[in-house]
């Protein structure tokens, strides 16, 4: 569809009016936010129905340059057009304008790019509502899911961010197998757009991130989506598990493979509508792959479970040298010490200092989003339904051995009731 054709068919409403541009605005800039601006940036500049100027929201910081000087980051954006803390070395377009003020930032915005870890959008939320246009839409990049503080049942994040923005606000999602540094060098991927403002604003919408070599396929099951987007994090802790153990493809595919029917199994007895076709969408299995292969929460589980296992495997060792036990503690069988080594607190701890050691800033999301899900599940009493979400979790944060992921990828036959 051309910029002609879709003129043509815009109505008065001012988000996809030919009479008022759409402008955009970007909320986030870390890693996935800076990548994503890329495309976006690029796109505003080409087509003549959105406003040049494109706002990213960022959170101001002092960053530290080469020659040892100190300066605001939103500064060097703007002068240097590059993330020089979250996506170093990828040139910004330069109608990227970089601002500290969230209000300012979103200031009569008709489109609004969620981009930023979702534990930060409640206070952030009051003043994006105020700010932006009265008619404006959303889409959301994140990836996880919030909770009803009522019934407990898992709320979307789009649906969320609608309800605090107002009564005609529509927000869809943005997900897909999208490593954030692979998307801003160009490296050809695709993404699923899941959306329902109908037409032209989902084609418009398309288009603010559609590229040559970021291909962005349009479906209606926002629901399925964005699920797929905060599951497959879970699933990825358990990759990561695999990976320090030294497992190999083999074992990674039946993960991927339970993992991918959990998911499945989990959108259906949560949320209604949810289709087959999503879960072979790049939202769906393409990402879910991404994730288990090149994500930071893999490469985070990884880290941690070596670091359990190499603890573990010292503390069992002093123990064997007292008693003079040639027993192997952590071969992932019955071993009460070895499933004690760490409660959920030290566990905790531990994932924060992993986390502040390899994501430069950026946060983790499958290890909430796991901890939400495995409280759900298990307070619907249907937690045996899902073991390889009930293992990861275990191993997460409750000390059971890593070796024991393996005990998790199963599917069973028998499919559970679900106590809603």
């Amino acid at each position: 569809m051309n910029n002609l054709e879709i003129n043509l068919q815009m109505d008065s409403n001012p988000q996809t009016s030919s009479e008022e541009l759409d402008k955009v605005c970007i909320i986030g800039s870390g890693n996935w936010g800076s990548a994503i601006c890329v495309s976006v940036g690029q796109n505003c500049q080409r087509f003549d129905h959105f406003e040049n100027k494109v706002n990213m929201w960022v959170y101001e910081e002092m960053v530290q340059l080469e020659d040892g000087s100190t300066r605001k980051l939103t500064e060097v954006i703007n002068e240097r057009h590059e993330n020089v803390k979250y996506l170093p070395g990828i040139p910004l377009p330069e109608n990227i304008v970089a601002v500290p003020d969230l209000a300012e930032a979103c200031r009569g915005a008709t489109l609004l790019i969620f981009v930023l870890p979702h534990q930060f959008l409640p206070k952030l939320l009051p003043t994006i509502q105020a700010s932006a246009h009265p008619n404006c839409r959303g889409v959301s990049l994140i990836k996880g899911l919030d909770f009803d503080k009522d019934t407990k049942l898992p709320v979307l994040i789009s649906q969320s961010i609608a309800e605090s923005m107002g009564p005609e606000f529509q927000c869809g999602v943005l997900m897909g197998a999208n490593v954030a540094s692979e998307v801003a060098k160009g490296q050809m991927c695709e993404s699923t757009l899941a959306s329902n403002f109908g037409p032209p604003a989902d084609e418009l919408t398309r288009l603010v991130f559609d590229s040559p070599n970021f291909r962005v396929q349009h479906v209606s099951d926002v629901a399925g989506a964005e699920v797929c987007g905060a599951l497959k994090n879970v699933v990825a802790l358990g990759a990561g598990f695999v990976d320090a153990l030294g497992m190999g493809g083999n074992t990674k595919a039946a993960l991927l493979r339970v993992g991918l029917r959990e998911m499945s199994k989990f959108c259906r007895m949560f949320f209604d509508g949810v289709k087959d076709q999503t879960f072979t969408e790049s939202c769906g299995m393409a990402d879910l792959i991404t994730t288990c292969y090149g994500g930071r929460n893999r490469l985070c589980a990884e880290a941690f479970a070596k670091e359990r296992m190499a603890a573990g495997e010292a503390a069992m060792s002093g123990e064997n040298a007292q008693d003079g036990s040639g027993e192997n503690p952590m071969s992932g069988e019955s071993s009460s010490t070895a499933y004690s080594l760490m409660n959920d607190t030290e566990c905790e701890k531990q994932w924060k200092e992993v986390e502040a050691k390899l994501l430069n800033g950026q946060k983790l999301q499958g290890t909430l989003t796991a901890m939400e899900v495995y409280a759900l599940l298990e307070s619907r009493g249907v937690l045996t339904a899902f073991p390889l979400i009930k293992t990861i979790y275990e191993i997460a944060f409750n000390g059971r051995p890593v070796q024991q992921i393996v005990q998790g990828i199963v599917v069973q036959d028998v499919t559970a009731a679900c106590h809603l």
